[in-house]
């Protein structure tokens, strides 16, 4: 894949835009190959969490590619922004636990597949923003996944003004889970992954899927469809297993089933 690399290592999948010279910006192309590369890592039954990042140090992703997108006809325009869009819903609703390593400047698109992420764990040199404005456009579909993760005044500075934001500032805002010196992220990122894989796939599974669906329930029918989702999660052999462990005091041994 020339936009996208590919790579599994233990029961991580890593997910890597690899367009450093053109600010891992992601075209067409990119929003297929990565599509393709979360439909392998479903597949796989040994990877349990996947892991998005952008290739050198500088730069997560600026965006979308604005000097091949934004030259193409309407209709094409307009499935290139379809794609995306789809693309980000893919992510927030992916069975697996996902997480952003965020090696650098995360902006515009960027934040979208950031933000669609479960966790983000980033480097204190990155900087965030939405500068869409700034060129005379607007960040639209990121939108919808910046007020699930923001307050509205907060967001609404953000996305009018166009500025860049530090990673502290972005900790603070609750853009990003947590943040570390550059020098520390791949290992904090490590510990999180390895973390994750330790645990049940089935549970995860279940827990995301239950938590998507009632996002945006009302109490009642939320309580009452998570207690649903309790249920299931209760009569997979791993909840059995992670019992059993517990009660004997050792370590458990899921197998996501």
């Amino acid at each position: 894949m020339s936009d996208l690399t590919y790579e599994t290592r233990g029961h991580t999948a890593w997910l890597t835009i690899s367009r450093p010279d053109q600010g891992n910006t992601i075209t067409m192309d990119g929003i297929s190959q990565l599509w393709q590369c979360l439909e392998k890592a479903e597949a796989d039954r040994d990877v349990r969490v996947v892991c998005l990042t952008g290739q050198g140090e500088k730069i997560f992703c600026a965006g979308a590619d604005l000097g091949g997108t934004m030259q193409a006809s309407d209709g094409e325009k307009q499935a290139t922004f379809d794609a995306y869009a789809g693309l980000l819903l893919r992510i927030s609703q992916f069975p697996k636990p996902t997480v952003a390593r965020v090696n650098g400047h995360c902006l515009a698109g960027g934040m979208g597949f950031m933000l669609a992420c479960d966790i983000v764990i980033a480097s204190h040199e990155a900087k965030f923003g939405t500068p869409e404005v700034n060129v005379g456009l607007f960040p639209m579909m990121i939108g919808a996944l910046i007020f699930r993760n923001v307050l509205r005044k907060k967001a609404m500075e953000m996305i009018l003004l166009g500025e860049k934001l530090s990673a502290a500032q972005a900790l603070d805002m609750g853009l990003v889970t947590r943040i570390c010196a550059s020098e520390e992220l791949a290992a904090e990122t490590e510990k999180v992954l390895d973390a994750l894989a330790s645990k049940s796939p089935i549970g995860l599974k279940i827990g995301k899927q239950a938590f998507n669906t009632c996002q945006d329930l009302a109490l009642e029918p939320a309580l009452f469809k998570l207690a649903q989702g309790l249920e299931a999660v209760a009569g997979t052999r791993d909840a059995v297993e992670g019992i059993t462990a517990f009660l004997e005091k050792r370590k458990p041994e899921f197998t996501g089933e």
